[in-house]
């Protein structure tokens, strides 16, 4: 809460302007393309970050796909993860993230920007419906990011199990897999400081259809798993 109050306070003359902004495009979604949606949220989460004393450390840029219609599928560390990846992605993607979330005030905004998909894990046949929806978008262009965790690990650096049905809408889509890794993402939202911190994304090398199509999801969630633990492993300080 201190850090999104210094976010505020440093940016105080923008932030009226940013607000409206943010909930005219949120309530008139259709009124803009993706992409102009998409440099709205980077403008806003990079002056946060500015103000909030956030430093994005970004490796592996080239690993994304320059073709559209591939998936994200980070590390679920906090509330912060969605923002660190937009600061830094140029592409444009969109999320499926747990319906818990879809009240919490700006990032139920900058949801609806990204037309996201608010999954409720409790019904099965609305989650099936999701699945669906997010791989004909994908197989159209789309991209997304969905968190196998299905949670936040609250356990810092030390990734949680992923899950395999995670990767169901990847594989029926057979498109890219790019594994994620975040670090200290959880730092700037889930801890109670204002102190400078640095947050790292790395991109990892994509996973081609070609290399998992005979895997089982579970296999595949434990590949990406693995992958991404190996990089926090390696480059936390």
């Amino acid at each position: 809460m201190k850090r999104i109050l210094l976010m505020v306070f440093r940016n105080i003359i923008l932030v009226p302007y940013m607000w409206i902004k943010l909930c005219y495009h949120a309530s008139h979604v259709d009124k803009y393309t993706e992409e102009e949606h998409y440099k709205m949220l980077k403008f806003i989460t990079n002056r946060a970050n500015k103000g909030g004393n956030v430093k994005i450390d970004v490796h592996g840029l080239e690993n994304i796909p320059k073709e559209n219609g591939f998936m994200f599928f980070p590390n679920h560390q906090g509330l912060y993860d969605v923002l660190a990846i937009v600061d830094v992605c140029p592409a444009p993607f969109s999320v499926v993230a747990k319906k818990e979330v879809a009240d919490v005030q700006f990032l139920k905004q900058v949801f609806a920007c990204m037309r996201a998909y608010m999954l409720d894990r409790n019904d099965v046949r609305q989650a099936m419906q999701v699945i669906i929806d997010v791989t004909k978008e994908v197989q159209k262009g789309r991209n997304y990011l969905i968190f196998p965790e299905g949670t936040r690990s609250r356990n810092g650096n030390q990734v949680g199990e992923f899950k395999g049905g995670s990767f169901k809408s990847a594989v029926k889509a057979k498109c890219p897999v790019i594994p994620v890794a975040l670090i200290d993402s959880f730092k700037p939202f889930d801890t109670n400081s204002t102190a400078p911190v640095t947050v790292q994304v790395h991109f990892l090398e994509p996973i081609s259809y070609d290399e998992y199509k005979d895997m089982k999801t579970t296999e595949i969630a434990a590949i990406v798993k693995e992958r991404i633990q190996e990089t926090i492993n390696k480059y936390q300080v």
